[in-house]
């Protein structure tokens, strides 16, 4: 067991610390967005700061709570536990989390920490693919908030659909790897936060009382501190692109494109929809509006399940964690399964 040890004064800490975030993307991107802003559109400056604020204040305890499950996982072990519970039969566990996934309660970005965990404990892409998919478009309060906002059916189409995506999502991984792609989808940085900072040897064996063993306590703040600042800088990022879709795509222009006369308004929805969502429970009475002033039914569940799974926000959560190819995977498998949830409830007649 190895133990971390101060070797360097704090001053010179402070001092690679304060190099470390001027070098950071994340900070670099944010600031120049930020002077940008302000030279183009002063009075939205601070609107933007007030509400990526208040969104990360509405996040922080959820995500303080997945980050405390995430580092608890890593300190006493369990996340070999959630290996072995997808472990197994691929298509079984596939299946599985597409069903568990489509009625959880985990926004785009809330599900990153767990998919981080998971990813690295070891949990095969299919599964995590199928849960990371499915779990963004419906949980059960939006459920309840869409069947009254928009109807019933809508609710449980909406539901059926996002199970179906994360099973497409999921089998077209295990297709991939099975030809021998998509190894190993973690980007390094990732990979690195995932690792215990202060211990060379991984416990081999659970202990849920993890305070007892000083070497596991050290592991639980280094993983919740590294995943915390890791994710925190890219959904405060994600946030702050998603005060400016508020402040700058009009409605009217994405009605003007999906409506019933466009025969393409059911892929242009789904395209659409990925750039322009705002959040969820934003979306429902965007969506109910929409279809009062002729968007199809059809168009109104790609635009709103395309927009779960790959608004700017959740993309840009999914870029900072895997590689490229897997990135663009998703946004494929994403808006195909939203193209082929929006054909099948048109063709339904907007009805189960």
């Amino acid at each position: 067991m190895s133990t971390c040890v101060e070797t360097e004064s704090r001053p010179a800490q402070s001092l690679q610390t304060m190099s470390a975030i001027l070098k950071d993307r994340v900070f670099q991107a944010m600031t120049a967005m930020l002077v940008l802003l302000a030279l183009i559109d002063l009075p939205q400056l601070p609107t933007s700061l007030v509400f990526t604020l208040e969104a990360v204040w509405e996040m922080l305890p959820f995500f303080a709570l997945a980050i405390a499950i995430a580092a608890y996982a890593r300190a006493t072990s369990a996340d070999l536990l959630i290996a072995k519970a997808f472990s197994g039969n691929p298509v079984r566990a596939t299946v599985l989390a597409a069903v568990v996934g489509a009625i959880s309660p985990f926004c785009s970005c809330g599900v990153i920490p767990l998919i981080a965990a998971m990813l690295g404990a070891g949990v095969p892409l299919a599964p995590v693919m199928a849960f990371w998919i499915a779990s963004p478009i419906m949980d059960p309060e939006m459920f309840v908030l869409t069947a009254a906002g928009i109807g019933p059916s809508f609710a449980v189409a909406k539901t059926i659909a996002a199970a179906s995506m994360g099973l497409l999502a999921g089998l077209s991984i295990l297709v991939i790897q099975r030809y021998g792609g998509l190894e190993a989808p973690l980007r390094a940085e990732v990979v690195g936060c995932c690792d215990s900072a202060c211990s060379s040897e991984k416990p081999q064996s659970v202990l849920w009382q993890f305070w007892r063993e000083p070497h596991r306590i050290m592991a639980f703040r280094a993983e919740a501190l590294a995943i915390g600042v890791f994710l925190g800088k890219w959904l405060t990022l994600a946030f702050f692109l998603e005060s400016l879709m508020l402040a700058y795509v009009s409605s009217d222009w994405i009605a003007a494109y999906v409506g019933a006369d466009n025969p393409f308004a059911i892929p242009l929805a789904a395209v659409v929809g990925a750039p322009s969502y705002l959040n969820g429970y934003a979306a429902i009475p965007l969506i109910s509006g929409l279809l009062e002033i002729g968007m199809t039914p059809g168009a109104a569940m790609a635009f709103i399940t395309a927009g779960a799974v790959s608004s700017i926000p959740a993309a840009i959560a999914v870029w900072a964690l895997v590689k490229k190819p897997v990135f663009l995977l998703y946004l494929a498998l994403g808006l195909t399964g939203a193209m082929i949830a929006g054909y099948v409830y048109q063709l339904s007649g907007g009805a189960i």
